[in-house]
């Protein structure tokens, strides 16, 4: 088959989870044989300050489509504005007037808009929802950048967040541009929920994603670099260093407890004041943008991964991730964040910011419920969340939208 995914980003002109994600899709549908294509917008990329990427190699069957524009950030800004495809328009319908079986979009916000979802030809077309962007033009229902949104004042929202007000949410053209989407798909039921109770009436299926980490073997000694202090419980947490992330409360816990380390890998605006704040607590390591086998690696060394994100998650890659490497996971349960653990097992779920260092302590001095979390975590992840599952969810979906199009024109 002919797959056709568009993104936003897709690595390494990537932000957070959701490229990542992509990836994994595209490339697991290459080594089954099907064609890909995947179109993304460089200059998107290049909005927050971000230098350009070299290109990539990628792997045989996956072919991308790398958009830039003369007039650079005004491209992506213009479809942020109009909720158009923009200067973008004609090469995005040259590319998709070939003849795709499947189209396939993802996070669309700065590389066509709602209205790029009509430019497809495709027999079967879908959208995952990586974000709430459908609902919440700041994409993460993070109201006013201080707290999980309560109910919509989207307008004055957007200008406090530090988005320009999208007038095209006032008019109908997202709900038209919907009616060219088959399906949503949404990797968490409070996604899908959520996307429902917001009047979004497309046809939604609940799709979870799968991590690719998992295959190598649990490596359990320590590094000749490392010092003796090493020894000590290690923790970590990997995304974002964002305020809906709850990393800020995080390392004010391991503030307390000199006797763990905290290895934070990731980056993000509040980098430079965290680690300037935390400078004096050797116990706590700033690792910056780590990902693929240096990550998977940090996993398979931790007592746990702690996951104690403030806003309402669709569902972090990084839950699922861990549990693959058979490492334990702490979650806060905020919108879709802790149903991976809830189905899988493999972890511990707290809801109260007080009630984060207990179960820290708790998994730090007791080896014997780590072990189990472990054991489940793996073998959760292998029955619930493994690509041969997602794989074979994601064709009976386009078997199903096929059949019922077929069936209609008979």
């Amino acid at each position: 088959m002919r797959f056709c995914h568009v993104s936003t980003f897709y690595p390494p002109w990537n932000f957070g989870g959701d490229g990542i994600a992509i990836q994994m899709i595209c490339e697991a549908l290459a080594r089954r044989g099907h064609q890909v294509d995947v179109v993304h917008c460089a200059d998107a990329y290049g909005l927050r300050g971000r230098q350009a990427v070299s290109a990539a190699i990628d792997p045989p069957g996956v072919h991308r489509h790398t958009l830039h524009s003369r007039l650079g950030a005004l491209s992506p800004i213009i479809t942020q504005q109009t909720g158009r495809p923009g200067l973008k328009h004609d090469r995005i319908s040259e590319i998709l007037s070939n003849s795709y079986d499947v189209v396939h979009f993802h996070n669309i916000s700065l590389v066509g808009g709602p209205g790029v979802m009509a430019l497809s030809q495709a027999p079967v077309t879908l959208y995952t929802t990586h974000d709430h962007w459908l609902v919440c033009p700041a994409h993460v229902l993070w109201k006013n950048k201080s707290k999980p949104c309560d109910k919509p004042s989207c307008f004055s929202c957007s200008i406090r967040s530090g988005f320009p007000p999208q007038m095209w949410r006032y008019t109908g053209l997202l709900q038209r541009s919907l009616r060219h989407v088959d399906a949503l798909l949404c990797p968490s039921d409070f996604a899908a929920q959520r996307h429902r109770s917001a009047g979004i009436n497309c046809d939604i299926h609940v799709h979870r994603w799968f991590s690719r980490m998992g295959s190598a073997p649990r490596d359990t000694e320590e590094t000749p670099t490392e010092s003796a202090t090493d020894s000590a419980p290690l923790f970590v947490y990997a995304g974002r260093l964002v305020v809906s992330k709850g990393v800020e409360h995080l390392l004010e816990v391991f503030a307390q407890r000199p006797e763990y380390r905290l290895d934070v890998a990731g980056d993000g605006p509040l980098r430079g004041v965290l680690q300037s704040r935390y400078e004096g607590f050797p116990q706590i390591r700033f690792l910056g943008e780590t990902a693929g086998p240096e990550l998977e690696r940090l996993f398979r060394r931790a007592r746990a991964v702690v996951v104690p994100s403030w806003g309402p998650e669709v569902s972090p890659l990084t839950v699922l991730e861990a549990l693959a490497c058979g490492a334990p996971v702490i979650v806060r349960r905020a919108g879709g964040s802790a149903e991976a653990v809830e189905l899988a097992g493999g972890g511990l779920i707290y809801e109260r910011p007080e009630e984060l260092l207990p179960l820290v302590d708790r998994l730090a001095k007791d080896a014997a419920l780590n072990k189990t979390l472990s054991i489940q975590a793996e073998r959760g992840s292998s029955e619930h969340f493994s690509e041969e599952i997602w794989m074979k969810r994601y064709f009976s979906i386009i078997e199903q939208i096929a059949h019922d199009k077929s069936a209609v024109l008979e």
